[in-house]
């Protein structure tokens, strides 16, 4: 049986518009299922926990939504950035950058965390650190004006934000007696101890660089060449240039908690 060409483009044509449908109502699904897990980690964020349901609501639609690739910023040192961010998806660092070039990784951010810049509090102060994007991120923003009204309405939020401040800073004295007190061979092994997959045994894929190794740390891609080899050669751990293997945990435990003297 032979079909006529118009026949036949009616019929492609059809099928043509029920995979587009199909495709619509799929992407349609994903982006609402995505859209309901966020507004429910959103919810279960101390901070943002604590207020009615009704003004959680009324704050996911005032928020700009972005999606940030890796490498990209949300903000630079020197920056007058009065933000306040909620990372529902990625991983953001918080980077000192100094004028020879060199990096520290003070913190990083993962999904579900918040933070802000300093003029959020205070107009005139410029970032101190540079947030960067380590890992393609999903982030709502809220400017100072936005939320200002929140905090000085609901007092349970500004405790909730006074607590995760002083959280961030002692984590900040953490990071200062580190490098004050001790040496690189017990910082990096600290690091390696907290390398992700480690809680696994066996090898596990390197998804750090010896730059990401340094600017952890607070220093240099040589040392931390150096200080990796001499890991390897005293049998601590087993290092390629794909993965990474702890393999004497408890010597490295050891050398971790290894102050200057």
């Amino acid at each position: 049986m032979k079909y006529s060409a118009k026949l036949m483009n009616s019929l492609c044509f059809k099928a043509n518009l029920v995979d587009w449908n199909e495709t619509r109502i799929y992407r349609y699904n994903v982006l609402r299922g995505y859209l309901m897990e966020t507004n429910d980690l959103f919810k279960q964020n101390s901070i943002f926990g604590s207020i009615t349901g009704r003004e959680q609501d009324r704050l996911l639609q005032q928020a700009v939504k972005r999606q940030y690739q890796k490498g990209e910023y949300l903000a630079h040192a020197g920056d007058i950035w009065p933000f306040l961010f909620y990372l529902s998806e990625g991983s953001i660092t918080a980077v000192k950058e100094s004028s020879e070039g060199r990096s520290l990784i003070a913190t990083t951010f993962k999904s579900g965390e918040v933070f802000w810049g300093v003029s959020f509090f205070h107009p005139e102060l410029p970032m101190p650190v540079a947030l960067k994007v380590d890992k393609s991120s999903h982030v709502y923003l809220w400017s100072r004006d936005q939320l200002l009204p929140v905090l000085i309405k609901n007092g349970q939020v500004s405790w909730e934000l006074s607590r995760l401040m002083v959280r961030r800073m002692l984590r900040a004295s953490e990071i200062v007696e580190e490098l004050a007190f001790q040496p690189v061979a017990g910082r990096l092994a600290r690091l390696l101890m907290e390398f992700p997959g480690q809680a696994a045994s066996g090898p596990t894929a390197r998804s750090l660089t010896l730059d990401d190794m340094a600017a952890r740390i607070g220093s240099t891609r040589e040392m931390v060449c150096r200080f990796l080899q001499r890991f390897a050669d005293e049998d601590l751990i087993k290092i390629t240039r794909t993965e990474f293997e702890i393999t004497d945990r408890d010597r490295l435990m050891d050398m971790a908690q290894k102050v200057r003297g």
